[in-house]
């Protein structure tokens, strides 16, 4: 077992009960839920865990590795964690808690452009390894800037979203006022004043802020006013003509985040993208979607020799990554998952959370009798 495991939060279930008894409900709500009415955010996870494997018990089978190859990179898992904005609003602190323990494991970490920390103390905190994900910004000059701090910063992957054409309908948010316009409401003050860990945390390192922007946003906004600046700056609508200054300007590894169909497969291959990561954004943007795992099985066999496809979007445990990578994929990504793990066990979370994750993977992958990730889907049974 995993050295920092935590024998109390065995699974990401337990991490997400005690992260929802530690976190006022406004920002795990923010968190935990899809849009609409949930179905793709249960969908995502229950058609993951419609797969089966098999095992192969009378091999010659000495031991298994999880190290996995992706992006020209090794790590020693194939997993990492993937993009959540306002992560300090969930638990604060959290995303430096993270990257420092995904550096620690040897997993990728990637940042949000919308998240709490800004992309110089994530390379300090990676040693230069963390992936930056680009909100892409509506004025030219700022998408360069953030771009031009990004290669700075010694990013090696820039993961371009493309899932957000519109904000997500999602009730819990409207609920509580964390739309935009974002409002803090007298019912949020008395959940936080409910969760005396979560508020102590927060006076500590501060109140949550988009650092990223900082450099762009004009002082002394208002959140009504921070409302109508992040509106008017961010466009989540892509084509050919904004992907390819972006292209054309990024000299590490280019990566499509959101990809969703086979037609937008093809294209992401004809704009000189070095991989995609198939995502419905975790259930928040379109209710009616199709799971990430239903795209990976109509696109693997097709492309997986044409672009490196990555997967997030409803993995829970090992056994859901190792279903996964046996389905194509060269590499999947989590986000709720890791979040559960902080807002349960604080700065312990990140190191609990992967180490779990690992050793429930490596069990899969002993019990499989696998000795390699890339040999897992030959343990796929095919439906």
């Amino acid at each position: 077992m995993a050295k920092n495991f935590d024998s109390n939060y065995p699974s990401v279930d337990d991490l997400r009960n005690k992260a929802k008894s530690r976190v006022p409900r406004f920002a795990f709500e923010y968190l935990d839920g899809g849009c609409n009415e949930d179905v793709s955010l249960a969908r995502n996870t229950n058609d993951i865990r419609e797969l089966q494997l098999e095992p192969r018990y009378l091999q010659n089978y000495g031991t298994s590795s999880t190290k996995t190859k992706v992006l020209g990179m090794e790590f020693d898992a194939p997993f990492g964690i993937a993009p959540v904005g306002l992560q300090g609003l969930m638990w604060p602190n959290s995303p430096a808690i993270l990257a420092k323990a995904a550096f620690k494991h040897n997993i990728p970490f990637i940042l949000s452009t919308v998240t709490t920390m800004n992309i110089e103390k994530a390379s300090e905190l990676t040693e230069g390894n963390a992936w930056f994900q680009l909100y892409n910004p509506v004025d030219d000059a700022i998408r360069d800037d953030i771009i031009n701090r990004a290669q700075a910063a010694g990013c090696p992957v820039l993961v371009l979203l493309c899932d957000v054409p519109t904000f997500g309908f999602r009730p819990r948010d409207f609920k509580n006022g964390l739309a935009l316009p974002p409002k803090m409401s007298i019912a949020n003050i008395l959940q936080i004043l409910g969760k005396p860990t979560w508020a102590f945390n927060t006076l500590k390192y501060g109140q949550p802020t988009f650092e990223n922007l900082k450099p762009y946003t004009p002082e002394g906004l208002n959140l009504k006013q921070l409302g109508a600046f992040m509106d008017k700056t961010f466009s989540g609508r892509l084509n050919a003509e904004k992907i390819k200054p972006i292209r054309d300007k990024w000299k590490g590894k280019l990566v499509l985040k959101g990809v969703a169909s086979e037609q937008d497969t093809q294209d992401a291959i004809k704009m000189g993208f070095d991989g995609i990561i198939l995502s419905n954004h975790g259930g928040r943007q379109l209710d009616a979607a199709q799971s990430t795992i239903g795209t990976l099985q109509d696109v693997a066999d097709k492309y997986g020799n044409q672009i490196e496809i990555m997967l997030d979007s409803g993995l829970r445990s090992g056994p859901d990554i190792a279903r996964v990578m046996a389905s194509g994929a060269k590499f999947t990504f989590m986000g709720r998952s890791f979040m559960y793990g902080v807002g349960a066990l604080g700065p312990k979370g990140g190191d609990h959370t992967i180490g779990m994750l690992k050793t429930q993977f490596q069990q899969v992958m002993d019990q499989l009798c696998c000795k390699k990730v890339e040999d897992l889907p030959n343990h796929l049974i095919k439906q």
